[in-house]
């Protein structure tokens, strides 16, 4: 069975675990990142909303995922295994999309992609 960790109002997390709501602020952060990134350049349409969703939707799996002290905990100072893991998890998630899209990928989605696993990294070390 899995736990979700959250928590009641009032009752405390598991040691080293972060709360549902601070991880759909790092996944937040992350998509509203990837979208204006995407944007300035000049990712358009579904593409632009996918890049978005789709960052959105891969830190927030791998964060609540794996949401315990041994991942969270810094290996190296200020850098977690899911800190490190965030950029690749971004990367093949929007990957797959492009991937499985049908069309060869416009240099700017290509550029878009490369921009939301550096900005998924940024977010993870910085927020989380």
């Amino acid at each position: 069975m899995t736990t979700l960790h959250t928590a009641a109002p009032g009752a405390a997390l598991p040691t080293g675990a972060f709360s549902a709501g601070h991880i759909l602020l790092t996944a937040g952060l992350t998509a509203v990142l990837a979208l204006a990134v995407g944007a300035l350049l000049k990712v358009r349409g579904l593409d632009l909303m996918a890049l978005a969703v789709l960052s959105f939707t891969a830190i927030w799996l791998l964060r609540q995922s794996a949401n315990m002290a041994a991942l969270n905990d810094d290996g190296l100072p200020g850098f977690s295994a899911n800190d490190c893991l965030a950029p690749v998890v971004t990367w093949v998630t929007v990957t797959l999309y492009i991937d499985l899209r049908g069309q060869s990928p416009g240099a700017a989605l290509r550029r878009a992609r490369a921009a939301a696993a550096l900005l998924a990294f940024a977010v993870n070390v910085l927020t989380i």
